[in-house]
């Protein structure tokens, strides 16, 4: 509680992980590896330089594998996280790099390697999707570890906290999160990192309030101050009054109840009162993810994200070590629906970083089908390997950024190609899929009743639709608050492309964020949405609220909604008709 001569004061960030914590905070200090000199080596001494940065890539190697060992039961499937970072330790891109920027400016090795992981950054950080954008910081967090060692400071040693505390840091790396013990970590502030960070992950795998983003909070936050974590506003207050303490103390009861209640419903079909069954499926980016799926209650993967096999290395991954991933995936689902998304990434930049092809706006660049379909070899690989692993289990293709029917075309001569290549090697495959296509440009949208004669599914992608409809970059902090799943422009997209499949006798998904959002769902439900797809923690939540509700009314309410003007009449609308059992509702005002 906040003295007389302490002010309350309210952080806004990035709600990252639900729920609500109220303690003391613990600032994670960082010896001083910021600022980094440059200097120049004699000739005579760079054979030296080299071997003192080997020196200290090994001793980073080795402090990452003890970590990984020591790994607590509940972080066990985030260990590919530390497993992604001894690859990085060994990989060309920074470890080769850094040897020859020593040899070719004869500079110290601590400057060498800071400016390759800067112009590494910015390379992933050009990547539109916001997950595979985020893993700039796993280069970040690779590189802290070897400047360490080579400037000889501290490690920061989460595991030796003995008191329960907030954790407040500018950021915590998956070394660092991997050694959280629940029984003394209560949540996390950080001053960057977002949702699809990997300390956004493991605070929602450990179901701990994590707030990130707030960019300013290790200077106004101090040892041992005060703190409520809201995860579910993005809102961190510091030295709260006893106002505000009685206030969140009573939300924070309200939220562990109602996760409690749709917790215990989780494997429940999400059913409408009236009947009508909604699937409520998981978004996934790596194997070691299935797991939560299963364990929140999907009813499958509606989108596995392929990306991350194409990262952090030189060349491309071959075909078997892509089936063995795709295989694990079908198999543990199995005889539940894994619908596999075709590589959706500037590939270039990703997986040949020498590329001099710099684009200027990689949002509206070679990116996802447009890249497969002028890298044909790699596309064909990729889909010999999928094909391969229909034949364990129930797989379904989903093409990425289609603008045209064309593209539908190519792509499925490119398939016939793969299967018929696999046929002659006599290698065992399913030919007989499902394929659908991301609806995520306004031109699909429009074109949406020609092309469903050529699929068998539409998945709406709406973080792009959004992005692409709304003209709004999703990155820039400027204009971030115009990114708005209710404006009208996108619901009447979204009906107009549920309306066409409906049609046309073929199912409509939707996979981006507002597929997850409780508010969403009587918008949802009315439009006539057959699946949607989600991180796997929102999953229970949804399926509690889709059986609170009724088709029926649902198909009434969105002719109102479609006579609304703006996304504000629209929110208010759904409060107004659905307040009682929206789940902010439930915790919030009681």
């Amino acid at each position: 509680m906040a003295d007389k001569d302490t002010i309350e004061i309210v952080l806004n960030g990035i709600g990252a992980s639900p729920g609500i914590c109220i303690g003391k905070a613990y600032l994670v200090d960082k010896e001083g590896v910021d600022v980094v000199e440059k200097y120049f080596i004699d000739k005579k001494n760079l054979k030296k330089e080299i071997k003192r940065f080997k020196s200290a890539v090994k001793s980073a190697k080795d402090e990452v594998q003890a970590i990984i060992k020591g790994t607590h039961e509940e972080l066990r499937q985030h260990a590919y996280i530390l497993e992604t970072h001894m690859v990085l330790l060994k990989d060309k891109m920074l470890y080769g790099k850094t040897i020859k920027t020593i040899e070719k400016e004869q500079v110290n090795a601590e400057w060498a390697l800071k400016k390759v992981v800067s112009t590494l950054k910015s390379m992933f950080q050009n990547i539109t999707d916001p997950y595979l954008g985020e893993r700039a910081s796993d280069i970040v967090h690779v590189s802290d570890i070897i400047m360490r060692n080579l400037v000889g400071a501290e490690a920061v040693n989460i595991s030796e906290i003995r008191k329960r505390v907030i954790l407040v840091a500018h950021d915590l790396s998956p070394a660092e999160t991997t050694q959280i013990q629940l029984e003394k970590i209560m949540g996390f502030v950080t001053d960057r990192g977002g949702k699809a960070s990997h300390t956004g992950i493991i605070a929602r795998t450990l179901e701990l309030p994590a707030v990130l983003g707030l960019e300013y909070a290790t200077g106004i936050i101090k040892n041992d101050d005060l703190i409520i974590v809201d995860g579910n506003a993005g809102i961190v207050i510091v030295n709260p009054t006893e106002k505000s303490l009685v206030e969140f103390e009573e939300h924070k009861i309200r939220y562990e109840e109602y996760r409690a209640a749709v917790a215990r419903g989780s494997h429940l079909a999400a059913e409408t009162t009236d009947g009508f069954r909604l699937h409520v499926m998981g978004n996934i980016e790596l194997p070691e993810e299935v797991v939560s799926v299963i364990d929140y209650g999907g009813d499958g993967i509606g989108l596995y994200r392929t990306e991350f096999q194409y990262l952090n290395r030189s060349d491309f991954p071959k075909e078997g070590e892509l089936f063995d991933k795709y295989r694990d995936v079908v198999e543990v689902m199995a005889p539940k629906p894994v619908t596999i998304r075709t590589l959706d990434i500037n590939g270039d930049k990703a997986i040949s970083p020498n590329s001099e092809c710099d684009e200027i706006n990689p949002a509206l660049g070679l990116r996802a089908i447009r890249y497969c379909l002028q890298n044909p070899d790699v596309f064909r690989t990729q889909l010999r390997a999928i094909l391969r692993a229909a034949a364990f289990g129930n797989v379904r293709l989903l093409i990425p950024m289609i603008s045209s029917c064309d593209e539908i075309f190519e792509t499925k001569r490119i398939l016939n190609e793969a299967a018929d290549s696999l046929d002659k090697e006599g290698i065992a495959f399913n030919r007989d899929i499902k394929i659908g296509i991301m609806i995520e440009i306004p031109s699909a949208v429009i074109m949406a009743d020609v092309m469903a004669q050529a699929v068998d599914f539409f998945s709406i992608g709406t973080n792009d639709l959004i992005q692409y409809s709304l003209a709004i970059d999703r990155g820039n902090n400027k204009v971030a608050s115009l990114f708005n799943p209710l404006h009208p422009a996108i619901i009447r997209s979204v009906k107009h492309v549920a309306d066409v499949a409906r049609d046309k006798g073929i199912k409509v998904a939707m996979c981006g964020e507002m597929a997850s959002d409780p508010i969403n769902m009587p918008i949802l439900l009315g439009i006539g949405i057959d699946e949607l797809s989600m991180n796997p923690q929102s999953i229970p939540a949804v399926k509690s609220i889709i059986r609170s509700m009724k088709l029926k009314d649902a198909r009434l309410f969105i002719k109102d909604v479609l006579k609304k003007s703006s996304s504000t009449e629209i929110v208010q609308l759904v409060r107004d008709t659905y307040g009682e059992i929206l789940p902010d509702k439930l915790y919030y005002e009681g």
